[in-house]
């Protein structure tokens, strides 16, 4: 079970030193779910990223399907964002999904001034690929 985003900024607030903040973001990849190496396939793969991500997508039932999202990366920073972006996105209805702000949260983190570029670029398609994936669900049920 990833940890809720409140949680997260709640923790994030009580941490000053930026080592302490990626050592916390690092400890939230390592607590994501095991995700299988047979998902570990292109399919699955986010474009964009600099270390390999991937992500997969259960869509639920109705008008405004719950999305439940996993994913996983080979790089241990990137890892802690997946779980971000999981804490973020993931169990949320689809109509959610895609009207949340992520950058508003990473502003709220301080993590948007305190990415690099290729990382930055990253999360921005991770972000990318879940609203994607929310709004084709939206579409289907239309």
């Amino acid at each position: 079970m990833t940890a809720d985003i409140d949680s997260i900024i709640d923790d994030f607030a009580f941490l000053d030193d930026w080592e302490d903040r990626y050592r916390y973001v690092i400890d939230l990849g390592r607590d994501l779910p095991h995700f299988p190496e047979s998902e570990k396939n292109d399919v699955n793969k986010v474009p964009g990223c600099v270390s390999q991500v991937w992500l997969t997508t259960s869509v639920g039932d109705g008008d405004d399907p719950e999305i439940e999202f996993a994913g996983d990366s080979d790089a241990h920073i990137v890892r802690g964002l997946v779980a971000l972006m999981l804490a973020l996105y993931s169990g949320r209805r689809a109509s959610e999904i895609v009207t949340t702000d992520a950058d508003a949260v990473l502003a709220r983190l301080g993590l948007d001034e305190h990415l690099t570029p290729q990382r930055s670029n990253g999360l921005r398609s991770m972000v990318n690929r879940i609203r994607r994936d929310a709004q084709a669900a939206l579409s289907e049920s239309a």
